[in-house]
């Protein structure tokens, strides 16, 4: 295990590395990685759409497996895509694919200088928000779930009864909370990492620096740990 350890961690380094920025440092799932995208995994950088949309494709491919939820996770230019565009900028989103058969939904929401979530749970009929500094996201819950209600309406002519759904903001002493102004990023792609594997949210702040380290490799290999 050590000498596995010592292996990774010398992949780590030698992504963190100054070297050609625009390198490829990973491609799947028709997104591509540079080493640029790595290095805003080196401490207390912002994340960007690149690691954070190749790390969602990741939670969906882990999910093909055996006993894990069926998910499916958005792109991060959905959301702003539906706001400036409505329901029929991002119709054509989902073409081929049956959002309600999934067990989960996972909306990334970026707000400007910080990185939150939408958790769309068909199963319980719930539509919740998970954000690291505990701020409120009422209304981008009752703007993902208009989405839904379109989509239902369009793609099965069936209407979803908002008083069957509950929509609400996980307050800030439900879920693990960041103590910078950096992990925000982290923080998200781990809540999605926990909840996709229907598990209990039950990292820390402490965490952040080990997390950041292992998506990297994590990104490489193309395969979570």
């Amino acid at each position: 295990f050590l000498f596995l350890f010592q292996a990774m961690e010398r992949e780590i380094i030698a992504a963190f590395d100054e070297g050609e920025p625009s390198e490829i440092m990973s491609s799947a799932f028709k997104l591509k990685v540079t080493r640029e995208d790595i290095h805003t995994l080196r401490n207390l950088h912002w994340l960007n759409d690149e690691i954070i949309n190749f790390y969602m494709n990741l939670l969906m491919e882990r999910s093909k497996k055996e006993g894990y939820p069926a998910l499916y996770a958005f792109s991060t230019f959905f959301y702003p895509k539906l706001i400036s565009g409505g329901y029929k900028a991002v119709q054509r989103w989902t073409r081929g694919m049956d959002l309600f058969k999934q067990d989960l939904i996972l909306v990334p929401i970026h707000l400007r200088v910080h990185w939150s979530l939408v958790v769309i749970d068909v199963r319980r009929k719930s539509i919740r928000y998970f954000d690291s500094v505990g701020q409120k996201g009422d209304k981008i819950c009752g703007t993902v779930f208009q989405y839904l209600q379109e989509e239902s309406k369009e793609k099965r002519n069936l209407e979803l009864s908002s008083s069957e759904w509950i929509l609400r903001s996980m307050e800030s002493h439900e879920i693990p909370q960041q103590l910078n102004g950096s992990d925000c990023g982290v923080f998200m792609c781990k809540y999605a990492d926990y909840i996709s594997r229907d598990k209990p949210i039950t990292f820390s702040q402490n965490n952040m620096p080990y997390f950041r380290r292992k998506m990297v490799w994590e990104i490489i290999h193309r395969q979570l740990l």
